[in-house]
């Protein structure tokens, strides 16, 4: 997704690349559908170029093997002032139905390109080819500070960290310093937080708001759509609209 400031309720304009479509999201509803877009990809950049878009920000989720092999194949694309690039492919230990070691191998040359780095555990270690180790703040330290100084990425944050049964964090390294943040953990495990706190994140970033301070705003808003969610089968994700208003208001809108 391609950020400019224009227009929308934050003051930023979404543009939507797609690379494809589900009938759901990989985890636990079974066989879902998959309609690959990536083909379309090469296109809809060029046009975009023809007219001469200015975007500000560039944020890259869950893409895909035949997207990711895209943005690698068109490194040039990614020249903004902020790139985002959040590895989802893993969570708990294991890779995403669909995603192999291949698709670990080709991550590591793209998140070359990041700006701000934002995987789970999971994902950190399998990106330093380890295996996924105790969840603490000092061990979440050690992996963004690897990731970091490995793939020469200025600023790596690591997030959904579980520390005890009621109690999750986040970890950041600058070339500068280095910070945490700890928060209540609450029941339940929904799925799609990590895509709306770096979503969140990336908002807060570019209303100026420092790492740190981004990171928070992040982490309140998705407990807030927690804790917003009635009570329905937890692959249906969180209730993200009900922070909305919240975060409104926290951006100056």
């Amino acid at each position: 997704m391609y950020l400019h400031k224009k227009f929308d309720s934050f003051g930023l304009k979404p543009t939507v690349l797609p690379t494809a479509i589900l009938s759901t999201h990989t985890g636990s509803f079974g066989n879902n559908t998959y309609l690959d877009l990536s083909h379309e990809m090469a296109q809809i950049t060029k046009h975009w170029q023809e007219l001469d878009i200015d975007f500000e920000a560039l944020y890259l989720g869950y893409l895909g093997k035949n997207a990711l092999d895209f943005w690698l194949q068109n490194k040039e694309l990614v020249n903004q002032k902020i790139v985002l690039i959040d590895p989802a492919m893993a969570d708990h230990g294991k890779m995403y139905r669909g995603l192999d070691q291949q698709y670990v191998e080709e991550m590591r040359q793209l998140i070359k390109k990041a700006m701000i780095l934002t995987p789970n555990m999971t994902e950190a270690a399998f990106l330093l080819g380890k295996k996924p180790e105790e969840n603490s703040i000092q061990t979440a330290t050690s992996l963004a500070q690897e990731l970091m100084v490995k793939f020469n990425i200025p600023n790596v944050i690591i997030t959904g960290i579980d520390l005890t049964d009621d109690q999750i964090g986040e970890v950041g390294v600058t070339e500068e310093k280095e910070w945490s943040l700890t928060q209540g953990r609450l029941p339940g495990s929904f799925f799609g937080t990590g895509d709306i706190f770096a979503s969140v994140f990336l908002v807060a970033f570019m209303h100026h708001y420092s790492l740190k301070e981004s990171c928070s705003v992040a982490a309140d808003f998705v407990e807030r759509a927690i804790l917003n969610t009635p009570k329905q089968d937890s692959r249906l994700g969180p209730n993200y609209a009900a922070g909305l208003s919240w975060l409104l208001k926290k951006m100056g809108g």
